[in-house]
């Protein structure tokens, strides 16, 4: 049966850092085929497409990604929702206008972890932003800025990218 597992799991050591480091946007449409690991096809070891730019975002403080595995014994169906939470300082105008072009599409999302994992969120529907606020603050000390949250819903877990983000085919463009 396919269904089968194939491996078991020992503990871990205690080794492991959480949080996120940054996420890189692409544009949804751009990614026209990937090319996974020979001995993983949850890794992925590169990408084929057109003017694929990784637009880098840096994090700081609570950024979140989670993914849901939800599974249905009477429907016979399994399916992977990826949540990714961003808590993004400062509101400027050019942040503004990327803002609503992020809410406008549905982008592939590349998360990267403080681990150095890199995961490839919303590989075949991309990722929507479903929520999200503009706030200013009240006083002196308050935050400032853009929250949003993006989901997305697969087939399959966000696969991991096994290789920097330039030897898997992304152009990463930094903010100014």
């Amino acid at each position: 049966m396919p269904c089968d597992i194939t491996l078991g799991r020992i503990e871990p050591c205690k080794d492991s850092v959480s949080g996120l480091k940054n996420c890189y946007f692409v544009n949804f449409g751009k990614i026209t085929g990937v090319t996974y690991n020979a001995t993983n096809t949850d890794v992925i070891d590169a990408v084929a497409g057109t003017a694929l730019n990784a637009y880098k975002y840096e994090l700081k403080g609570t950024n979140s990604l989670d993914q849901t595995i939800t599974s249905s014994r009477e429907n016979g169906t399994t399916f992977f929702e990826q949540s990714l939470k961003l808590n993004l300082k400062k509101l400027t105008a050019v942040d503004h206008k990327q803002i609503k072009l992020l809410a406008y599409g549905r982008p592939y999302i590349i998360v990267e972890m403080n681990n150095g994992n890199l995961f490839l969120c919303g590989l075949e529907n991309g990722m929507e932003l479903t929520t999200g606020s503009i706030t200013t603050g009240t006083n002196l000390g308050d935050a400032s800025g853009y929250t949003l949250e993006f989901k997305g819903m697969e087939k399959v877990p966000a696969n991991f990218i096994g290789v920097s983000l330039a030897t898997a085919g992304f152009t990463v463009v930094s903010g100014s």
